[in-house]
Parts: C-alpha cells; structure tokens; sequence
C-alpha cells in the first residue's frame, strides 16, 4: 500500500497516488461486497448529481457501486412479511458493508463517505429530491448492469434480486468500469403481468405515480394522507369506516419496525440474469404457474387514487382485488415541484383524446413561466411561453398552491382574480381530467 498513500510527513498538498483498483476491490469483496465497479466523478451521465455529491463530500474524486443479493424465493413469497423481511435485513447488509470498507480505507488514511442505501433521507427536502445519490445511474456506469423496463437495475449474473450501495472517494483510482455492452432485460413482460396498478406499460412507459402510490403507501408521502384521514374523522366510529383495523395495524407496523412495501411484484417475477433465468428457459409455463399467479391471485388492498389510470386498471383486470382510494402522495408544495411533477402524474389514458397546449404564468412569491403540451396520450413540459397556447393561466403562485392541495375553490380562486384564465375554461377541465 505504500505507493497508494502519502507519506504522512509529506506536504498536506502533495497529490496522491490513485488507489490501486485491484486492490480496492479485494477490500470491497472481503468486506462483503458482492460485485463491485468504480466510476470517475467527471463521468458525463452522473453530471446532474455533481452538485449534491460535492454538498456531501466536498473531496469526492471518484465512486465506488457495490451490490448485495437478496433471498429471491423471499422476494417471490405472496406473503408481504416474508418478501419485506429479507428486503429490510438486505438493505442492512449493504450499510454495513459500506461502513466496512469506508472504516478499512480510513484506516489507511483515505478519506470516503457512505450515502444511505434508502433510509433515513433528507427529508427537510420533502418532497423534492431528499436522496443523497441516485444509486442506479453510478451502478450502470461501474458496470453493474441496465435498468429493465420496470425500472429496477438488472445485474448480468444475478438478475434484479439486488440492493445497491455508493461510496464516495477523496481519491482517483488506477482504473475504472465502464457499463455492460447489453441490457440483461428480455422485456418478457412478467413484470408488465404482475403489477397491480398497471404502472409497467407494455410498450415500456411507466406511470410513477401508480406506483409511488400504491407500492409506497406507508413511506414519506403516505403518512400525511393517513394522518389527515384521523384529523378528518369525526370520532372512532367514523374513523374504522375510513380505515380498517388491519390498516391501522400495518401502519403501527411499519412505523415501528420499518416501512413495508405492498407489492415489488416486477422484481418477484422478473427471471433475468444468468443465475436466475435457468427455471423460465427450463419451463415458461410452470415458471408462470409458479412465480406469476400466485401474485395475480392474490386477493388485497390495492392503493390507488380515484379516477386515475390506476384505479380503473384495477377495477378491469382486478376484480378480486380491492381499490383503496386515497389522495395522491406526490402534492407539490413549490410551483418548481409543481411543474417537475407533471410528467410523473399524468394519467395518459385518461388524456386520450386531448390535444392542448397551456401557457402558465406564476407570480409572486414563486415566478415562473412554463409551457405544457398534452397531445397523443403524452405531455411535453417546456422552459418559457412556447408557440400560441390554447388556454393561458395566470395565477399568484402561493393561490396555485392552495388549490392544487384542494385547500382553497379554484372557482374562489378566479372571482377574486388570484387565478387568471385566458381562452376556454373547458380546457382546465380537460387540463384536471389528466391529473388525479
């Protein structure tokens, strides 16, 4: 090692020496690592997380991606217990792994910081971006495998049964990964079969809100909804109308020994990776019969927000599943976030046969202009006043806010001129029939 460190009587400026690579990642491994690849700070893909890298590690030179398999026959159980226990006890093993290696290497004078795998998050920043670093991203480019169409990173050999972790390094490495030359997905479609709020398109779009809102429904967001539901009811009585008891007790659970997930039902059936493929090549139709129905099947709750895509998902393909309305957990509470948020809510079913496009103009507190085009079931969000608009809305920025957390009568909102429209009010109709 003595060529990676300074010598510690040398000038505090003196530059050091890249890690060695092989040797980094043989501390990785023993550590417990169970593939591991590193990636420069300057690599161009990662440029929309520099800001955030530095603001945690100001010393950051470089990245190390790591992954740890789960239990996948736990992941695949219909039981939630057992698939949320081994995800749980997983994202343990990843922070200790973490913190082994960035002990080992502060132990041998090389200064690194550990980013949580999920949680706890900075949640001052709720509900913008309250994570440290996008894990997915650094794991492509070290070489970890490519995101499938539901979303999840696909590991060459393990198949998407992993957790990820980041390290950041105050120093350069001798060498770096570069990502896989092939996607590992076989866009089968099982993860398009399985989700039960229709979420994964099988032309490859994703509806995040249907799944933020259902999969998610005991994290972040959830628990404002859950706790404005008990400030709502009258009393006990009306309170278990509103909220079962079974309800009420997954929520005391979660809180009290984590947050569980409702479904990951595209990481249970997805059969790719070369560890993992061997049963669906074998067998597709009693890989099917054996991974994929007994999660079609299964009778539950499903959390979806009313007159959205999901909801009438669930009501078409689902009827032994039951629909759970509730308020979306993605309300804005910045017209930034606002106008960011957009494409993650839209309902695209819903805007069929829309085509429109909005200028909005905020003012006060908040300044903003933003065009929003809405045509053939997809929707454009563009800096500035684009082209001639259909409608133009005009609105102080802190009434917009009110209204989209249904605090405040849009129709209030307009008397009292704190919401200005210019061209047809049908179209603001049309403009809230896409967003639930």
């Amino acid at each position: 090692m003595d060529e990676i460190l300074d010598d510690p009587k040398a000038s505090v400026s003196a530059p050091r020496a890249p890690i060695d690579a092989k040797w980094l990642k043989k501390l990785c491994m023993d550590c417990g690592a169970e593939d591991v690849g590193f990636v420069e700070l300057e690599r161009p893909s990662l440029a929309d997380q520099l800001v955030d890298i530095k603001n945690a590690f100001g010393s950051t030179r470089s990245l190390i991606s790591f992954v740890i398999r789960m239990n996948r026959d736990n992941i695949r159980s219909p039981k939630r217990s057992i698939a949320n226990v081994d995800f749980h006890h997983t994202g343990d093993d990843v922070l200790d792994t973490a913190r082994h290696i960035v002990k080992k290497l502060r132990d041998t004078g090389i200064g690194a910081v550990y980013p949580a795998m999920g949680f706890p998050m900075e949640m001052d920043q709720f509900p913008g971006k309250t994570w440290v670093i996008s894990h997915k991203p650094v794991a492509i480019e070290a070489g970890l495998g490519h995101m499938g169409i539901h979303r999840n990173l696909i590991h060459p050999r393990y198949g998407n049964f992993v957790l990820l972790g980041s390290i950041l390094l105050d120093s350069e490495i001798s060498s770096y990964n570069h990502p896989i030359d092939y996607n590992p997905c076989l866009e089968c479609k099982l993860c398009v079969a399985a989700c039960p709020v229709g979420a994964i398109g099988p032309d490859g779009h994703f509806d995040f809100a249907a799944c933020y809102n259902h999969n998610y429904t005991e994290f972040m967001g959830g628990f404002t909804a859950f706790t404005e539901k008990i400030a709502d009811a009258k009393d006990s009585k009306a309170l278990r109308q509103t909220v079962t008891d079974s309800e009420s007790a997954s929520w005391w659970q979660s809180l009290s020994f984590g947050a569980n997930y409702k479904a990951a039902y595209c990481l249970a059936v997805c059969p790719a990776g070369d560890d993992v493929i061997g049963p669906y090549l074998a067998n597709k139709a009693e890989f099917k019969q054996d991974v994929l129905k007994p999660l079609v099947d299964k009778e539950e709750n499903i959390y979806v927000v009313p007159g959205s895509d999901a909801h009438d998902y669930v009501k078409k393909r689902f009827k032994h599943k039951t629909p759970r309305l509730m308020r979306s957990h993605l309300r804005p509470t910045s017209i930034a976030g606002f106008v960011r948020s957009l494409p993650l809510v839209f309902n695209r079913h819903r805007s069929k046969g829309i085509s429109a496009r909005y200028h909005f103009i905020f003012e006060g507190t908040e300044k903003m202009k933003t065009t929003v085009e809405i045509k053939d079931k997809q929707i454009t969000v563009l800096d500035g006043l684009v082209d001639t608009a259909d409608i133009q809305v005009t609105a102080d920025s802190k009434a917009w806010l009110s209204f989209l957390r249904k605090d405040k009568n849009l129709a209030l909102l307009i008397l009292t001129r704190k919401i200005r429209l210019k061209g047809s009010p049908k179209f603001m109709k049309l403009f809230a029939r896409c967003f639930r």
